[in-house]
Formats: structure tokens, C-alpha cells, sequence
């Protein structure tokens, strides 16, 4: 076990997710217990030293600012590594100073960690170019939309470098298990894992989402096989016919296995899919319409805007002006 102690900063934005948040800074409070000493340090800070509002309203307290974190990075304050706790909302921050000093953190080698949304400020920052990250599934579309030149994905977490990055969620936790990993032995770390009651540390590539049998509650194999030909092709939807080719049924079979099991039609469900995916990159992206309908499978913009209005009464104009 080594000796020194590790220097954590949590910067805090607003809209952050709590849940993210919480177990991130729980692993540590544990390790700490069971290591016998305070062997994790952690500051909250936020741009101007003010409290900040999680996305569930709850109101957390900083303990520095940005100002006083950057004076930080020059002299023994500096820290070890540091987290952008972010949440809902987040593809809207764009704060010029902030974005400045992700940079120089990363640059003067303090590692860096994005929590939930993080991602988005890290990429914002200039610092994921070429990189892979994680981040929330439901962000996911709008962030590789944004940002194609990252190589984003829906593992738990991703470590590239000095670079670490998660979903949210319990996802944090499974992150800052294999962060105290990589710092004391096994027994530790079963010992913080008993502490917060999970029986384990999930690895990185472990699925986000439940699997689809579990999410939808459908048990035909043969209707799972084409939701998941589905769901990876919405850009370019492929036909009824070729998915029947795919999975070994005719049309009418799959038409037939679709209203029982799913209640309407596959094209039907094909198009929710596709618009529920739109409605992520218009929430999340700031996106032309028309290259949303576009990256969602749709042959024009007035179509695209017609199924959405018909599904969620309202335009994605409106979506838009409304998020």
C-alpha cells in the first residue's frame, strides 16, 4: 500500500447529476475507513465559489472557485486528478474561462475525469480529439453527432491515458473502484465494495442499458433479433424485407409476431425508434432539422416533421424552443 495521499477536485456544474456524483465521492469516504487513515482528499469547487444545484435540486456547496483552482494548479494544492461533474443540460455550458482551465489541467498532467456528461465540457475543451470516452446512452447520439471525431461509446467507463470518463450513474462507482485498484490491493477494494453493498466491480464493456429481453419485457427471440437490426440501423432504415432475410422469416411472420408481441405494426415501431432518437439530438445537439431528420432516416424535412408532430404533438421546432 503506498504511502502518499491522493488529491481529488470535483468541479461542480450546474444541473449536475447527483446520483454521479454521490458515487463517486462514497468510494473514496470508504476507502479512506477501511485503509485506516485519509488517504483520499477531495474539494468541490464551481465557477464563481457559489453553491451549485444538482438536476435533482438538491443545493451542494463549494469549496473554492474557479479563480482559486487555477492559482491551485501552480503551488501545493495541485491536484492529483479532477472530475467535471456534469448533468442534464450540459451541451449548453460553454464557458470560455472554464474550458480554459480543463486545458491547462490536462496540460500541466493533473489527470482528468468526466462524470455522466462530462464528456461533452472535455471535448468542448479541445482535450478528446482523437480519443475515446464514455458517456450516458441517452447522450450518446447527440454527442457523436457533435463531436465525430471522438470516438464515443456506451461502455460503463473508458480510460484513455490520463483521460477517464463514465456513463453516470452507477457507473461512477465502478470508475472509482478501479481508480482505488489501481492504488492499494484486492482486499481494499472488496472491502469498499462490501461498504457500499455491490458485489462487485463491473468491468468497462459492461452494457449500460438492460438488455432488450430484460427493457422490453419480450421474450420471442426472433422479435428481439429484429428490434436489434432495428436499432442499429436508423440512419439508414433497412426494409421489412431485409430484415426478414436476416433473421429467417417471411414479412407476414414478423407483421404477425409484431402485434403480438409489441402491439402494432414493425414499421410502426421502426419510426419510434427513429424519432425517439431524433428527439435525443434535438434536446442535445444543435443540429440543423434537417440534418437530425436526416441522421435518423428520414428522406426530407417536412416528413421528418410531420411523424414527429403526429407522435409528440408538437414540432421539433418546438422541441427545441421548449427544452
Amino acid at each position: 500500500m503506498q504511502a502518499e495521499t491522493k488529491n481529488y477536485v470535483f468541479f461542480l456544474v450546474e444541473e449536475f447529476s447527483m446520483i454521479a456524483f454521490s458515487m463517486a465521492i462514497e468510494p473514496l469516504r470508504i476507502a479512506n475507513r477501511m485503509i485506516g487513515r485519509e488517504y483520499y482528499k477531495w474539494r468541490l469547487s464551481s465557477l464563481d465559489g457559489e453553491p451549485v444545484t444538482a438536476s435533482n435540486g438538491v443545493v451542494i456547496s463549494a469549496n473554492t472557485s474557479l479563480s482559486e483552482e487555477r492559482r491551485a494548479l501552480l503551488g501545493e494544492l495541485r491536484p492529483d486528478m479532477m472530475f467535471i461533474c456534469a448533468g442534464e443540460n450540459v451541451e449548453k455550458y460553454n464557458d470560455k474561462s472554464m474550458l480554459a482551465w480543463v486545458r491547462e489541467t490536462y496540460n500541466r498532467g493533473v489527470s482528468v475525469g468526466g462524470m455522466c456528461t462530462g464528456a461533452y465540457i472535455l471535448a468542448k475543451a479541445g482535450i478528446l480529439a482523437g480519443k475515446s470516452c464514455a458517456i450516458h446512452w441517452e447522450n450518446l447520439a447527440g454527442f457523436t453527432e457533435t463531436f465525430p471525431e471522438i470516438d464515443a461509446c456506451a461502455d460503463l467507463y473508458e480510460v484513455h491515458g490520463n483521460l477517464h470518463t463514465c456513463a453516470g450513474g452507477t457507473a461512477s462507482l465502478d470508475m472509482m473502484l478501479s481508480l482505488i485498484g489501481d492504488h492499494h490491493n484486492d482486499e481494499i477494494v472488496a472491502r469498499v465494495c462490501q461498504g457500499a453493498i455491490t458485489d462487485r466491480v463491473r468491468s468497462p464493456k459492461d452494457r449500460q442499458r438492460l438488455p432488450l429481453r430484460a427493457r422490453l419485457g419480450v421474450q420471442n427471440s426472433k422479435v428481439l433479433s429484429v428490434i436489434e437490426f432495428m436499432e442499429a440501423n436508423l440512419s439508414e432504415p433497412l426494409s421489412l424485407a431485409d430484415i426478414a432475410k436476416k433473421v429467417g422469416l417471411s414479412r407476414r411472420q414478423i407483421e404477425r409476431l409484431f402485434r403480438t408481441e409489441m402491439g402494432r405494426p414493425p414499421a410502426r415501431y421502426y419510426l419510434e425508434i427513429r424519432l425517439d432518437r431524433a428527439r435525443h439530438l434535438l434536446m442535445q445537439s444543435s443540429l440543423p432539422i434537417v440534418e437530425v431528420a436526416i441522421a435518423c432516416g428520414f428522406i426530407s424535412a417536412s416528413h421528418f416533421s410531420k411523424c414527429y408532430r403526429e407522435t409528440y404533438h408538437k414540432s421539433p421546432q418546438q422541441e427545441r424552443v421548449d427544452r
